[in-house]
């Protein structure tokens, strides 16, 4: 069993070891949520080099609160924001135009209040789109899962085209949707190049 925390549009390091091993994997619902994290955090790759996108949530003054119960805030507009800055970033990349319509239903609409729900429903996109073989599976208690990533290693992480890469270089374990909007359906192939004998 591979223990993952909740992720926002997570890291392409993560989506290896989603499709390295499947239905084994489980996200941890019990843990006290982590601020400025990969749970509600993505970096995305732009004109101007590497720009995180944040999800805001709901303050509980200060309490510890389990990832499962964190309720997303609508302060800011920030769906809109997250939009349009995935637009201006992959418009020009070869399948954003593709995968576009996939994404925009997260953005123009208010699938859940709930962030733990929120990431699921979009890593169950993203596996879908990447046909990876798993589906939400959430930990029935709770597990320490230290810091991510917790790549070994048998993994690699291997350069591939990104649309700013002649200005910034290869910017590397950015968000899924940097690797699946430049390479579209070959993102599964740099997925398995990257585990080798990969072990967790």
């Amino acid at each position: 069993m591979v223990i993952l925390p909740s992720a926002y549009l997570a890291p392409v390091s993560y989506y290896a070891l989603l499709q390295a091993y499947g239905r084994e994997v489980q996200i941890e619902q019990w843990e006290h949520y982590v601020k400025q994290t990969l749970r509600n955090r993505a970096v995305i790759a732009t004109e101007n080099g590497r720009m995180n996108l944040s999800v805001p949530i709901e303050h509980n003054g200060g309490r510890k609160i389990a990832m499962r119960d964190v309720r997303i805030s609508d302060h800011g507009n920030w769906r809109h924001l997250h939009w349009q800055a995935l637009k201006a970033a992959y418009d020009r990349s070869p399948f954003f135009e593709f995968y576009a319509d996939e994404f925009a239903v997260f953005y123009e609409g208010k699938p859940t209040s709930y962030l733990l729900e929120f990431n699921l429903l979009l890593q169950e996109l993203v596996c879908r789109l990447l046909n990876i073989d798993w589906h939400p599976r959430l930990t029935e208690n709770y597990h320490s899962i230290g810091q991510f990533p917790v790549m070994t290693d048998a993994f690699v992480l291997r350069p591939y085209y990104q649309v700013f890469a002649s200005r910034h270089g290869f910017l590397p374990d950015l968000s899924i949707v940097d690797l699946l909007f430049n390479m579209g359906p070959e993102s599964l192939l740099v997925l398995r190049d990257m585990q080798g004998d990969a072990s967790v």
